[in-house]
């Protein structure tokens, strides 16, 4: 007797299968994460902190000293984990630059609370702690490419569709913003990792486009399921806003929770 296939439960079974193997690389995520953690020395800026009135947000020192290189130029992103409990998943973007001549850099972010225009200036020293949590740098450009991108990203800022919005799940939030401006100005070379939770918001009626580099395509429903594939973020994935997926150059692996893993450190 002929059997016939169940059209249902064979992709009931793909489902299962593809769930599966999500949350065993968010598992694997979370195990490489703790690790990590455990296999550190503890430091005071390491350390968690609950009261955001006394989370320090002092200088990394991480950016060079814009009086003493004032006849230069320069571009930075930075990205540190976020406050409380969304530091686990997420990270909190900014950019900041200076023109040649300047002595200061101008920052610039998204930040939910206080009402009105959610895009700030200068709300935080240009490499500041983020309530504790010290940043790390994304983006580096000085010299006449950074004054080149400065007004690009001005004007980039100036365009972003949701300065009146804000939702830290999934969008638009600070990780939407910094993607609008990797969008918009691709020679910025900007590669928000797979723990920038809301850089794959878009709007229901704009799901396919460039993606947060500028750099190839992406494919995104709400910021909840899509995929991207680009030179810069390579092969990725996005499922209810956790991010996985391959880098190609170099070669490594992009996680949720952990961020970018290079296969030399595998």
């Amino acid at each position: 007797m002929k059997k016939h296939k169940d059209p249902r439960g064979s992709k009931l079974l793909r489902l299962t299968t593809f769930v599966g193997l999500f949350l065993l690389t968010v598992g694997f995520a979370s195990n490489l994460a703790a690790s990590e953690t455990a296999s550190s020395e503890p430091s005071a800026v390491a350390v968690r902190y609950t009261d955001w009135r006394t989370a320090p947000r002092h200088s990394a020192q991480l950016l060079p000293d814009p009086a003493i290189h004032q006849d230069e130029a320069m571009v930075y992103v930075l990205a540190a984990r976020a406050f409380r409990w969304r530091g686990h998943f997420a990270v909190h973007p900014w950019v900041v630059f200076k023109r040649a001549g300047e002595e200061s850099y101008t920052r610039y972010e998204v930040i939910g609370w206080g009402g009105g225009n959610v895009v700030r200036k200068n709300r935080s020293v240009a490499d500041g702690l983020w309530f504790g949590a010290p940043p790390e740098v994304l983006v580096a450009h000085k010299g006449q490419k950074a004054e080149d991108l400065i007004p690009q990203i001005e004007a980039a800022i100036k365009t972003y569709p949701y300065p009146e919005s804000y939702r830290t799940y999934p969008g638009p939030n600070s990780n939407t913003f910094l993607a609008h401006i990797g969008r918009s100005v691709p020679a910025l070379d900007l590669d928000l990792p797979p723990t920038a939770i809301g850089k794959d918001f878009r709007g229901l009626a704009d799901p396919i486009g460039l993606p947060p580099s500028g750099q190839g395509v992406q494919v995104s429903v709400w910021g909840l399921f899509g995929m991207i594939l680009s030179p810069v973020e390579g092969i990725e994935l996005n499922v209810l806003g956790l991010n996985l997926g391959l880098d190609l150059t170099p070669l490594g692996l992009r996680l949720p929770l952990v961020g970018v893993v290079s296969a030399e450190t595998l």
